[in-house]
């Protein structure tokens, strides 16, 4: 699908003045110039944030009661589940919470659903078995706060019920011991986008505090919990929560950690994913390589073990597993493949991408854990929201729906709408799940797809690219880049800089990268410099770039490949356009 392009300008007085009372290159001053930083102390605040800017816990709403309660259940020998989500900020969260109360000798363990099986959050069948295992205290992450009658089986089982959660609270809050949540209404908490990880390393840190019995903790527990800022970063960019605030202390100290000091299993985890041999992790290796392994053993109802790896003793257990859950990985690739291709043919049968306002397709046989990654990628193909469901193999349960969004379109609230097409519907603006019965489909295709029909604009059906700057080829070198690099972590709310230039020659015709060709490697050339290109999920660009003779626009993130010690500029491409001498892409300042 076309995009439009909005090119950022620029004010160069403003970038000098920014540049030279904050320290730092031009290129430097530009870019965060372009992300509404202005001030020279908040840009150096933002270029090398630090963990004493992370807030004390007590601050965190019902953080202090929840650890009180916690360190008594300890003290008093009280067997403890930590019920996780099956994601890999429930994963990372649940091991993080773990390690934490094993280290202080806790009757503790865990516990997460199978994704298809007992779907999202707390269940009562696993409350009761849990109960009945002589569970005292259930302590959630990065689920709860929507289980209001589970709240009360809990309660009518005897077990006190700690939620720690991120995740939007409904008109009525379950009943709990405490609710650990950043924006618990009623509540001022100075930033609302911490994660389910982030929220747990909160809590680990106030009941290190209080089984130090000082602000201060003791140098065993400052050992843990900045080895536990590793699993906080994974949780933090993997579920996309953005990158300010305290989220960009952790994950900027937090990859540092993951480097210096893993688990075992994660240690394991980085030497099958080939990341060993790097001096550094950025926040691209969790978002693409860690956190996709992690990701595939929940979604193929394996979460369990995706725990266990990241807490065992055992090297041998931590090397097992690690290949279980690469493997794993493999597997969700190749269903994510098959059910991609089958969508896509439906859509190009049954649908009109460019008129349609939404789409949603169905079939039987796909994986219902998977549906959400492809629902993801064929909305930012089509820039539509879209909705995949997986109908039961039998025919005896409701389809199971994964829905992803686009900016400016409320996917919770088109549910809302339609809800009463559906069994159950839950989730946020951008991504959302559903039951379904097989004979209601039509009837909410049309209601969903005419809801967005209102909502969406035809100028909002046009994907646009907002894009940092324009530049030269020759203007990236390691340098430049090394200098861009100083924005990092990149990820939601701080995408890596995007840039465009004109006048670029394909050196040779582009060649398929990955399985099925799925990605594509190409030289570019202008004005005689050449760079190595490649467009991640740009496969389908093959033919079309094949049969290009003149010059072309590219959109591009510039990025520093370290391959085998030796460094050099790539371009990794996000759109390109065949250059037209009318060209105005419009631009905003």
């Amino acid at each position: 699908m076309p995009k439009r392009w909005r090119i950022q300008s620029h004010d160069p007085d403003r970038i000098a003045s920014l540049a030279q009372a904050a320290g730092i290159p031009s290129v430097v001053a530009q870019l965060l110039l372009c992300r509404g930083i202005s001030d020279p102390r908040l840009a150096q605040e933002f270029l090398a944030p630090k963990l004493t800017s992370l807030r004390d816990p007590e601050m965190l709403p019902g953080c202090s009661e929840a650890a009180e309660r916690i360190q008594a259940a300890v003290a008093a020998g009280r067997r403890i589940v930590i019920y996780g989500d099956y994601d890999v900020d429930g994963i990372t969260g649940t091991a993080l919470l773990w390690l934490c109360l094993k280290m202080l000798g806790a009757d503790v363990g865990y516990y997460v659903p199978h994704r298809v099986d007992e779907g999202y959050g707390l269940n009562d069948e696993a409350i009761r078995t849990l109960a009945s295992r002589e569970t005292e205290l259930l302590v959630t992450v990065d689920c709860g706060i929507g289980s209001v009658e589970e709240a009360r089986t809990a309660s009518q089982c005897g077990m006190e019920l700690i939620i720690t959660d991120h995740h939007e609270p409904g008109p009525e809050l379950p009943e709990a011991a405490a609710i650990v949540h950043p924006r618990l209404p009623g509540s001022a908490y100075p930033f609302g986008g911490l994660c389910g990880a982030g929220v747990a390393f909160k809590l680990a840190w106030a009941v290190c505090q209080r089984a130090s019995q000082a602000k201060k903790v003791s140098p065993r527990m400052r050992d843990f919990l900045m080895r536990a800022t590793g699993l906080a970063a994974m949780g933090t960019v993997a579920d996309m929560v953005p990158l300010l605030d305290e989220n960009r202390a952790l994950v900027t100290h937090g990859l540092t950690s993951l480097r210096s000091r893993p688990t075992l299993g994660l240690q394991a985890l980085m030497l099958v994913a080939k990341l060993d041999q790097k001096s550094r992790l950025t926040s691209e290796d969790v978002a693409f390589a860690l956190g996709p392994r992690l990701n595939a053993a929940g979604r193929l109802g394996q979460a369990q073990l995706a725990v266990e790896l990241l807490i065992t003793d055992r090297e041998d257990r931590a090397k097992e597993l690690a290949e279980y859950v690469d493997r794993l990985n493999t597997d969700r690739q190749s269903l994510e493949r098959k059910i991609m291709l089958a969508a896509n043919k439906q859509i190009k049968e049954h649908f009109d991408p460019v008129n349609d306002a939404a789409l949603v397709v169905a079939d039987r046989g796909w994986n219902a854990g998977v549906i959400g990654i492809v629902a993801g990628r064929l909305a930012e193909k089509y820039h539509r929201p879209v909705v995949l469901v997986a109908w039961d193999k039998f025919g005896a349960k409701p389809g199971i729906g994964s829905a992803r969004s686009v900016p400016g379109f409320n996917l919770h609230a088109a549910l809302a709408a339609c809800s009463e097409h559906l069994v159950s519907h839950g989730g946020h603006e951008a991504a959302a799940g559903l039951k379904i019965e097989e004979d209601r489909l039509d009837a909410f295709r049309a209601d969903f797809c005419e809801h967005a029909a209102t909502e969406i604009s035809q100028a909002q059906r046009i994907a646009e690219l907002a894009i940092d700057a324009e530049a030269p080829l020759s203007a990236f070198t390691p340098q430049a880049v090394h200098q861009i690099e100083q924005l990092a972590p990149f990820g939601q709310g701080n995408a890596r800089p995007l840039l465009c230039t004109s006048g670029v020659r394909l050196a040779e015709p582009p060649r398929p990268l990955g399985t099925g060709g799925r990605h594509l490697a190409m030289r570019l050339v202008q004005h005689d410099v050449p760079l190595r290109a490649v467009a991640f999920g740009g496969g389908d660009w093959a033919e079309q770039l094949a049969q290009i003779d003149g010059p072309i626009d590219i959109a591009f993130r510039p990025v520093i490949n370290d391959f085998r010690g030796r460094q050099s500029v790539e371009l990794h491409l996000a759109d390109w356009q065949v250059e037209r001498a009318d060209k105005t892409p419009s631009r905003s300042g």
